[in-house]
């Protein structure tokens, strides 16, 4: 089976999208979800997790200083943000919005210092896969709505966890907290 060709962003360094082919007849669909090849220059993931989410739940924003992610949407659609956190980045500030999703096979690799979140358009399930085992102390956030990231979700309402209603502004993280 031929190899998928990892797109970089044009937006944030080192953001990979990684168009999905799928093999298809009256029976289903058959799709590589992951293949180490496809992003260049990357550590091995060692652990997969599932997220599922009704439609209208954002998660986000959310960040990690020691983990990168692989995101796929095999079933739903959802609207993923991403923002340059890195200080050393040159691309910090940069920010991108990709809808994921069965019309929209993409694979995304988001490095660590990216923040990450996502708004199920309709009800979604996600596989994710990580470069580090999970460790809360590498949980960080930003609000998603914080004005100074610019986000427009294109959303009217969303069901947002207490946990992430409470992310700080960007403005109150002090800059030794932030991703180099």
């Amino acid at each position: 089976m031929p190899s998928n060709p990892a797109r970089a962003s044009e937006r944030i360094g080192g953001v990979y999208i990684v168009p999905l082919r799928a093999f298809s007849d009256e029976r289903g669909y058959f799709f590589e979800s992951f293949r180490r090849s496809w992003i260049p220059g990357v550590r091995d993931m060692v652990q997969g997790n599932v997220s599922f989410s009704k439609a209208g739940v954002l998660r986000g924003m959310h960040y990690h200083l020691k983990q990168a992610d692989f995101w796929l949407v095999p079933s739903g659609h959802v609207r993923a943000a991403l923002y340059d956190l890195r200080l050393s980045s040159p691309t910090r500030g940069q920010k991108e919005m990709l809808d994921l999703g069965q019309d929209h096979p993409f694979g995304l690799y988001i490095p660590k210092g990216v923040a990450h979140g996502f708004c199920a358009l309709v009800d979604s399930f996600m596989t994710y896969l990580v470069d580090e085992y999970y460790d809360n102390s590498d949980e960080r956030g930003v609000r998603w709505d914080d004005p100074a990231l610019g986000l427009d979700w294109q959303v009217k309402t969303a069901n947002v966890s207490e946990r992430d209603q409470e992310n700080p502004l960007l403005a109150a993280i002090p800059e030794a907290a932030l991703p180099r």
